[in-house]
């Protein structure tokens, strides 16, 4: 006995000290990698901030709530979602929920954002705080107010003292688009220095289309800016990155000789509007965003990290692996694992909540996992109302929902740009329908009638690249060969500007009832 007990002794120690082991760290000489996108899918303007050894970065949502994703990574590499700054809304905004900017200072989190005002409908920053990351933020309203707009915010610290900049339209007649600074009062929460004037876009070049998207540190005597100009969004972008430093925070500031620094290739279109953050070891990183450039428009601006180095002579960075940004490229710090972002949701059994987002033009649709379903309620009588959806990672995938047909009652899977430009695919009683809404105008392409013993439905939406489609509906268990049970389209006026389509469910019609969606899968290739 005595024996045994020695025995069981050891492999419990020998157990534990397995199970404490660090991950292993490569060989001398070995080359780690990881490849772009770290953060996958519509992740514009990020922001990121390290705050021991822990990165969190925040990025735009545009017109979907909740307001501004947030995730968190010990490596720069592998992110995990933490949940939005906002699950409801300030009551300030209306819509365009752009460009959240992190700081961190004496335990407390700070999220300065730009977001339209209802009263005028005009884009100003406001701000809001935290303790806890997971208890999301409290909002504390807008901090600049600024003529026409004010976009764009970013926060530094300089001799104990809180400096705000941002990107300023309309400062008069004679003077076009500015990025300005002011002190904040030590709280962080108001504005209580005089405006002064970083940097001006050039009228003509890279720039013309404004400066915007800054992001400043110190680096030995001088304080670095990266900007970026040009169109960000849509088809015809042509985003870039330039340098500018000081050694006042006041400046004057100059602008780097070989600007732009940073430009799109066939690989990632359009960089640009990002963070630098350095990590442990000194190393600086550019969390930034830019498309993909087999998808595009159609999975959006998604989250890709550029590595800077220094010329020790000149005192300018430059990004290590050229004027592009790397497909793939040296890990920041350890091994970069393979993410996976399929997932299935049997309402029966499963209690995972799907990372659901909804247009905020419209109240947040009422909706419940309740009997072994996700019934959402039929509010909004248009035919994209009631839009739960899912932002797309990339652009080849296969969404499948399980539903039982209601009478009077439209349940659909859908591609959705806005309220006015979408495609659904749906059964309402016994008929199957695929339909489109193109600038606002309802048509219904196809409908086929199946026969009624047939209640219980697999619809499913198979997609190429973000524009070419795929629907198709089953029977769980049933053949019906003798049945055309799909459609393809192409749709190629799908994205809207500064952001990508989501792809979800909705209920419409004229019956009041709710839906009864037994299963969810989003599956990538």
């Amino acid at each position: 006995m005595k024996s045994f007990t020695i025995f069981f002794l050891t492999f419990l120690f020998i157990t534990h000290a397995f199970a404490q082991k660090p991950k292993p760290k490569p060989a001398p000489g070995l080359v780690v990698t990881y490849k772009n996108p770290v953060i996958a899918g519509d992740f514009a303007d990020p922001s990121v901030i390290r705050v021991g050894d822990t990165y969190y970065a925040a990025g735009t949502s545009s017109e979907w709530g909740p307001a501004y994703p947030i995730y968190s990574s010990k490596n720069l590499v592998d992110w995990e979602y933490v949940g939005p700054v906002f699950a409801d809304l300030p009551e300030w905004t209306m819509g365009s929920f752009w460009a959240p900017e992190l700081y961190f200072r004496n335990g407390t989190f700070y999220c300065y954002y730009t977001a339209r005002r209802k009263s005028d409908k005009q884009s100003f920053i406001g701000v809001a705080s935290t303790k806890d990351l997971k208890k999301g933020f409290t909002d504390h309203g807008v901090i600049i107010e600024w003529t026409k707009e004010a976009i764009d915010a970013f926060v530094v610290e300089d001799n104990g003292k809180l400096f705000i900049t941002w990107k300023a339209y309309g400062l008069d007649k004679d003077r076009g688009i500015e990025i300005l600074g002011a002190e904040l009062a030590p709280d962080g929460l108001k504005v209580i220095g005089k405006e002064f004037s970083l940097i001006k876009a050039e009228l003509t070049g890279w720039e013309s289309g404004g400066a915007e998207g800054q992001s400043i540190f110190k680096r030995g005597n001088y304080w670095y800016m990266l900007y970026s100009g040009n169109a960000c969004c849509g088809a015809n972008c042509d985003y870039q990155v330039g340098f500018a430093r000081a050694e006042k925070l006041e400046g004057p500031w100059t602008k780097y000789a070989g600007n732009p620094s940073l430009f799109g290739d066939d690989s990632w279109k359009c960089p640009g509007h990002g963070t630098v953050v350095v990590t442990p070891d000194n190393r600086y990183f550019y969390l930034h965003h830019a498309y993909n450039g087999i998808d595009f428009t159609f999975a959006g601006r998604q989250g890709v990290l550029s590595e800077l180095v220094w010329d020790e002579v000149s005192k300018w960075p430059a990004f290590r692996y050229g004027k592009t940004t790397p497909a793939q490229a040296e890990a920041p710090i350890g091994i970069g694992a393979v993410v996976n972002h399929n997932f299935s949701i049997n309402y029966n059994k499963d209690t995972l909540k799907a990372p659901w987002v909804y247009d905020v033009s419209f109240p947040k649709p009422a909706f419940e996992v309740q009997n072994g379903a996700l019934e959402i309620e039929n509010t909004n009588r248009i035919n994209t109302g009631n839009f739960l959806g899912l932002t797309v990672k990339k652009g080849s995938y296969t969404f499948t929902v399980e539903v039982t047909a209601k009478k009077d009652l439209s349940q659909n899977i859908i591609v959705y740009g806005d309220a006015k430009n979408a495609i659904g695919y749906g059964i309402r009683d016994s008929h199957i329908s695929l339909w489109q809404v193109k600038d606002g105008v309802h048509e219904v392409i196809k409908t086929q009638e199946i026969p009624d013993k047939y209640k219980d439905i697999k619809l499913s939406l198979q997609s190429r690249y973000g524009r070419f489609y795929e629907f198709r509906w089953d029977v769980k268990g049933q053949k019906i060969d003798s049945l055309t049970s799909s459609v393809q389209i192409e749709t190629p006026w799908l994205p809207r500007w500064d952001r990508a389509p989501r792809v979800g469910v909705n209920v419409s019609g004229n019956g009041s009832g709710k839906s009864e969606i037994k299963a969810v899968q989003m599956k990538y290739d």
